[in-house]
């Protein structure tokens, strides 16, 4: 995997996304309107960033607004888009001092104006030269597979296509400012077992774990135990094991 532009511990670190599920159930199993399980979901955003931050993650990826969300009620994704910029102006001082810098990737075309004028002012805002303690991506109005074709659309250059220029120009049509690392461990909230076209490409070898816990009732202790996890599997990437069957087994 080619290393990133971006000058931190992103491209040598631990890639942790997050498909953030389970809002809706939520707020229903409560006889609350949908909206607030989004706005108690944002409540986990900032819990589980911070803890990814204290537990060294490099690169945490949410799933916030896949492009096929937009088949959702006007009045819920009009909400979800108002929370999005609410929550960037009032996080990213937080991002700032807490020494994260933030990257939105998917599509900006489909945003509100403001929305997009708000990305781009936290982007700015946390581009600090030098390194950053972690690398905060959310995916707004995201399809994986929408991103792939677009990017096999740019062609092949004179020297022909690899996987690390399609990384770069897979990154570039999902307004990403550099290419990130493959995903190590994938979480998904809320029961569900499916990828939902997020991060496809970059998942190809990542270990997934998911959970019952709806996303507002997810919390540091849940991201410290999917970490203990994951570094508790052997991850071959095709590779035979390095540990005999048998020794395996005799320590238990």
């Amino acid at each position: 995997m080619t290393q990133s532009a971006w000058s931190g511990p992103a491209g040598r670190g631990l890639h942790v996304a997050i498909i953030m599920d389970g809002n809706g159930r939520w707020a229903a199993a409560r006889g609350w309107p949908r909206a607030a399980g989004h706005r108690a979901g944002a409540l986990a955003v900032r819990r589980v960033v911070e803890a990814a931050r204290r537990s060294g993650v490099a690169t945490l990826t949410l799933y916030a607004f896949s492009s096929d969300n937009w088949a959702r009620p006007a009045r819920e994704v009009a909400t979800l888009m108002r929370l999005f910029r609410v929550h960037l102006g009032a996080e990213t001082p937080r991002c700032v001092a807490n020494g994260i810098r933030l990257s939105v990737i998917g599509r900006r075309d489909r945003l509100p104006a403001r929305l997009v004028a708000a990305i781009a002012a936290a982007e700015a805002e946390t581009a600090r030269p030098g390194p950053a303690a972690m690398l905060l991506r959310i995916a707004v109005d995201y399809s994986a597979r929408d991103a792939v074709v677009r990017a096999a659309a740019g062609g092949a250059t004179g020297d022909g296509l690899t996987r690390e220029t399609f990384e770069a120009r897979l990154n570039q049509v999902c307004h990403g400012e550099g290419p990130a690392p493959d995903v190590d461990l994938l979480i998904r909230t809320g029961g569900e077992q499916r990828l939902s076209d997020f991060l496809l490409w970059e998942c190809a070898y990542a270990e997934l774990l998911f959970t019952d816990r709806m996303w507002p009732d997810f919390g540091p202790a849940d991201l410290e135990r999917a970490l203990d996890e994951f570094h508790r599997r052997e991850r071959r990437f095709g590779r035979v094991s390095a540990t005999p069957p048998g020794r395996a087994l005799a320590g238990g």
